[in-house]
């Protein structure tokens, strides 16, 4: 397998299968553009594949999008940390929509930073309370976890691979992988993506 193709495979296994809004970006070309992105990003945004691959992901502002909100998401890519804000932005047809975006950083088993993760989901006009509805809920599943469970899904929140993971817990490869799997359906997520959003939401 050439490393273009191991490279899609990881990517295709990071969001393919996730029911939330996903993409991924190359934070190693310039203007940190999106190269990968979901069927459910397709039908939440009204965009075509075609038309979201080598943009970045700031081209769902639109006039109303609230620039600290903006920024807030610029600063922490800057610093490789995770952040989840709820911001306006524009499907392609122009109808706002206001989104809890997660942006989070996947790191390479050399631990240097390899792609972002980008998730949205839309927050349902007149009901304020779903994003923390969606919080209290990643809580309660979180909590659900054993101690080793949720130190797994930490690390997997700060964006780092197994080996790390091992390396930072003490603990075998296998024993993150299994916990790795445990927690995954614990938390319902069908990917890795969907994890580290549930993580990020309760706070980890």
């Amino acid at each position: 397998m050439s490393v273009l193709e191991h490279n899609k495979s990881r990517l295709d296994a990071l969001i393919s299968s996730s029911p939330i809004a996903s993409v991924v970006s190359d934070p190693r070309q310039r203007d940190n553009p999106i190269i990968a992105c979901n069927a459910a990003f397709i039908a939440l945004t009204g965009y075509a594949e075609h038309e979201i691959i080598g943009r970045n992901c700031k081209f769902l502002a639109g006039p109303a999008t609230e620039p600290w909100l903006s920024e807030t998401i610029s600063s922490a890519v800057q610093r490789h940390t995770p952040v989840l804000v709820e911001i306006l932005n524009y499907k392609r047809d122009g109808t706002p929509f206001r989104n809890a975006v997660l942006v989070a950083p996947i790191f390479d088993e050399a631990g240097d930073l390899e792609f972002f993760l980008g998730s949205q989901v839309e927050l349902e006009a007149g009901a304020p309370m779903s994003h923390e509805n969606r919080r209290i809920a990643a809580v309660s599943a979180v909590k659900a976890l054993s101690r080793r469970q949720r130190e797994v899904l930490a690390e997997m929140a700060l964006g780092h691979l197994n080996r790390q993971i091992a390396f930072r817990l003490g603990v075998s490869e296998q024993t993150v992988k299994m916990h790795r799997a445990l927690l995954m359906e614990r938390l319902g997520a069908a990917t890795s993506a969907d994890a580290i959003r549930i993580a990020v939401e309760a706070g980890l």
